[in-house]
């Protein structure tokens, strides 16, 4: 068993298959504010997770905050395939039913495809990402019509060190590339590896985007760089409060991209048709929340690299004061402004821009034409009697006899 201290704030311990050793593999996942159990050992049919209590009787306050639903006029995030690399994503939650693709399990439940999740954590970031309308609570996800590919590291929400974990971690990215996702969500934190790095590398080049919590910190500890979230190209996201303020807990940095709702989280159970409450919240549901914007993103410009998603979010954020912070970045994710704006100058167009508008039909148009001719006609019939005028006066005045040439004068 092997246990240390990572900058989220979270152990996760590894399990090697052997009975002996534990069935933890954790990454820090960053991210509960509750210590959960650990699960029962291999051999053990796993119930895959605890249920939750009733669900909440209006929308919570990430959501009336993000207001994402603005954004379903343009998109509800269909056709995009987010994948979470997570502790497992319950796939019967009504929010989850019929949304959860069969994914892959790198912790021991092979054979569950990612779909058993013992922690709880997974299952809440999908419901923040994808949970879809009309189950008759008042919550949904940010792209309700995305789908989710789980993928399976993690057996809890416990911190750990373990060296093979950040190779699991980017074994399990590059599997979600390979198998067609879209966006990859990192609601966890480990140590910075080469193999980790190389597989972010792969994911960017394969244009995928990838999303990662910023990372928590402990009591009295300082503010260290959080990986898989510090690398370049990464989105990486922080967390605030209700009142858009900066969560105490989320770690602060240059490298800190974004932010969203990251504190008095709630979500789907599962085990039932539950819901979860997360007080002490964490950088790992604000990077849900700007992974489902992400998604919307995608599905509206499907042309876009992941630089220029990053550059979307980034720019279409409602600023701090000073425009960039690293407690916060470019600051609060804002799904309409991220899917509707168009940005760049007149000279240098972005991606997907609006061609110029097609002017409207003139219902008078043939009235109008037949106008133009009546007058130049007009104009041309008045020259010819003005000009005719003083003929027709000396011929009158002659009788309309032809004159005559008057004689030579003598030389």
């Amino acid at each position: 068993m092997r246990d240390s201290l990572r900058p989220d704030g979270t152990t996760l311990r590894a399990r090697t298959g052997h009975r002996s050793r534990s069935v933890l593999c954790g990454a820090a996942a960053a991210l509960l504010g509750t210590l959960l159990v650990a699960p029962p050992p291999a051999s053990a049919a796993p119930k895959c997770g605890r249920p939750g209590g009733p669900g909440p009787t209006e929308a919570p306050w990430a959501l009336r905050r993000l207001d994402p639903s603005s954004a379903w006029r343009i998109t509800r995030g269909e056709g995009v395939t987010v994948a979470v690399v997570d502790s497992g994503v319950s796939s019967t939650h009504p929010l989850l039913k019929g949304r959860v693709l069969a994914g892959d399990d790198l912790n021991g439940l092979a054979q569950l495809r990612g779909q058993c999740d013992l922690a709880g954590h997974g299952t809440i970031v999908a419901g923040i990402i994808a949970g879809q309308e009309g189950t008759g609570t008042p919550y949904s996800g940010i792209a309700p019509e995305a789908r989710i590919l789980p993928v399976r590291v993690l057996a809890s929400t416990e911190r750990t060190t373990d060296e093979a974990l950040p190779g699991e971690i980017a074994k399990a990215i590059r599997w979600a590339v390979d198998h067609d996702a879209d966006v990859v969500n990192l609601s966890l934190v480990t140590l910075d590896r080469p193999e980790l790095k190389d597989a972010i590398d792969y994911a960017l080049r394969k244009r995928v985007v990838v999303v990662a919590a910023a990372g928590n910190r402990q009591e009295n500890q300082q503010d260290q760089p959080a990986y898989p979230a510090a690398y370049p190209g990464v989105i990486a996201v922080a967390g605030v409060d209700a009142q858009g303020g900066h969560v105490g807990t989320s770690v602060a940095g240059d490298y800190v991209d974004i932010a969203a709702p990251g504190l008095d989280i709630v979500g789907p159970a599962p085990q039932g048709a539950g819901y979860l409450a997360e007080p002490q919240g964490g950088t790992s549901f604000a990077a849900a929340y700007v992974s489902g914007v992400a998604a919307l993103v995608r599905a509206a410009h499907p042309e876009l690299t992941p630089t220029d998603v990053a550059f979307r979010l980034t720019r279409t954020a409602d600023n701090p004061p000073d425009g960039r912070n690293a407690e916060v970045g470019y600051g609060v994710v804002n799904p309409y402004r991220a899917v509707t704006s168009l940005l760049g100058t007149r000279t240098d167009p972005p991606p997907g821009a609006m061609a110029e508008p097609v002017p409207p039909a003139d219902p008078l148009a043939w009235q109008r034409a037949v106008a133009v001719w009546v007058a130049a006609v007009g104009a041309l019939l008045a020259g010819v009697l003005l000009a005719a005028r003083p003929v027709l006066t000396l011929g009158r005045r002659r009788g309309w006899r032809p004159g005559r040439r008057s004689a030579a004068p003598d030389a």
